[in-house]
């Protein structure tokens, strides 16, 4: 017998014990000692049937039928927003031109793709004001832990700085891409009446051993940082890098980075035509400023352009790929493998879409919006909104008086409406409190219906 089971090859006995014994472990089991044994489970899946196709087309529609069903796109904060994707956007990321060769491994008759992600590389230079971008981040965090393993090569310090209220999932992808190489992240005071950061504690923290200041702006909980010439100023005295976090789409409204002295620049390019998809995937950008070294040091992919010796025609190229995979092997600046042009392609058109005047009339409207919702809001008894006292851009903060945040939210849920993200558990001093999202998805009527909802929810 060649097969123990129809659709698991290798599943005879006798070969898995071979594979084993090649391997170096005496069970399967071996396999998974990392695991903690909590979190593995015991005994039989229980697992239904056998069915017919057209059965389990039934169980699964059924089961689909039992799924709720939001009166409105979702106001929930925390890095992956409810905004329109035009049907253009879609109709160029599934041409088969794209879907098919989304990564150019033989970058010379790939001039297809090569010029759509020079195209998204210049759109996102211009929209942040600075010199070079690259492609194939995943997406924020990683963006940010690629960012801070750059600036540590740079200047070969280990230390760098972060917000107090820094996005968690960002912190911990930091954590896990720094600490290899023995790096340490210092939280930043921050102003208890405005969230700002504390410049004096900053001064105090940024040392000789200090390689990167980073910032969030807007930050997690969704507003701008008023200081941001002075961090980097203060950066730059002790020849520490200047590192940006940024939404693309409130730089509509909101300096770039690059007219405030930034170094490297990273953000989420999910709102650029990228819909929400149960939070992936994600586009990670990643630009720096004319600095030769940090060029050179940059992850993933730049491409360029050029023209063809033999007839002067331009021509796309591959000019770094400092990727594992490729020549560069254990010298490579990033072990990024999977690709994100597709992601890359459908911001470039979405960017293409709107212009400069659209996106800054998208930012207008989300902030008006989001304001809306936050005077609204704030008009109820035993909320506040927002916490802290400064400008918000398109997410905010919601403090309860009565209640538990994911009780409220169990409450909206019956309504139709998805509520904000809980920030107890990720921010104790905040109390219960949770982050909203506004975007321009969000109509008046969303909005009030929403404040009806917690009206109720919070009495």
């Amino acid at each position: 017998m060649s097969r123990a089971h129809p659709y698991l090859p290798n599943s005879v006995p006798e070969i898995k014990e071979k594979m084993m014994d090649d391997i170096g472990v005496e069970s399967i089991d071996d396999l998974y000692v990392n695991i903690p044994e909590k979190l593995r489970f015991k005994g039989e899946l229980q697992v239904p049937g056998p069915y017919t196709e057209q059965e389990v087309k039934r169980i699964v529609s059924d089961t689909l039928e039992r799924n709720m069903h939001l009166k409105c796109p979702p106001f929930l904060g925390g890095g992956v927003w409810p905004h329109y994707v035009p049907s253009v956007v879609d109709e160029v990321v599934h041409r088969a031109e794209f879907l098919t060769s989304y990564t150019p491994y033989q970058p010379e008759i790939s001039q297809g793709i090569l010029q759509s992600i020079f195209e998204y590389q210049s759109l996102v230079c211009e929209l942040v004001e600075m010199a070079v971008a690259n492609a194939s981040m995943y997406d924020w965090s990683s963006a940010l832990g690629e960012a801070a393993l750059l600036a540590s090569r740079l200047n070969h310090r280990e230390t760098i700085l972060v917000p107090t209220h820094i996005s968690p999932s960002r912190l911990a992808v930091l954590k896990t891409y720094t600490s290899p190489v023995g790096m340490n992240i210092v939280k930043i005071n921050i102003d208890s009446e405005t969230g700002m950061i504390d410049l004096e504690d900053l001064k105090e923290k940024v040392k000789d051993n200090t390689s990167a200041v980073y910032i969030e702006t807007p930050s997690y909980l969704g507003f701008a940082e008023d200081n941001v010439e002075a961090i980097g100023e203060i950066a730059h005295e002790k020849k520490a890098l200047y590192i940006a976090g940024v939404d693309p789409i409130s730089l509509g409204i909101l300096r770039a980075p690059g007219s405030y002295g930034a170094d490297v620049v990273v953000g989420e390019g999910q709102p650029l035509g990228n819909h929400m998809s149960f939070g992936g995937p994600l586009l990670g950008i990643f630009a720096c400023n004319h600095d030769n070294a940090i060029i050179r040091q940059m992850p993933g992919r730049i491409i360029g352009v050029t023209e063809t010796i033999a007839d002067k025609r331009r021509a796309f190229v591959m000019t770094l790929q400092t990727r594992e995979q490729h020549i560069r092997r254990e010298k490579a600046t990033s072990n990024i493998c999977s690709n994100e042009a597709l992601c890359s392609v459908a911001g470039a058109a979405y960017l293409s879409l709107l212009g400069p005047n659209g996106l800054r009339d998208l930012a207008e409207t989300c902030t008006s919006r989001a304001h809306y919702a936050i005077r609204r809001i704030n008009d109820l008894d035993g909320v506040k909104a927002p916490i802290y006292n400064s400008y918000h851009f398109k997410e905010f903060t919601v403090r309860y008086a009565n209640g538990r945040a994911a009780d409220i939210n169990k409450v909206l849920l019956t309504h139709g409406y998805q509520g904000g993200k809980p920030l107890k558990g990720e921010f104790p001093e905040l109390g219960e409190s949770a982050l909203y999202c506004v975007t321009e998805m969000h109509t008046k009527k969303d909005i009030d219906g929403l404040v009806t909802a917690l009206k109720e929810a919070t009495q």
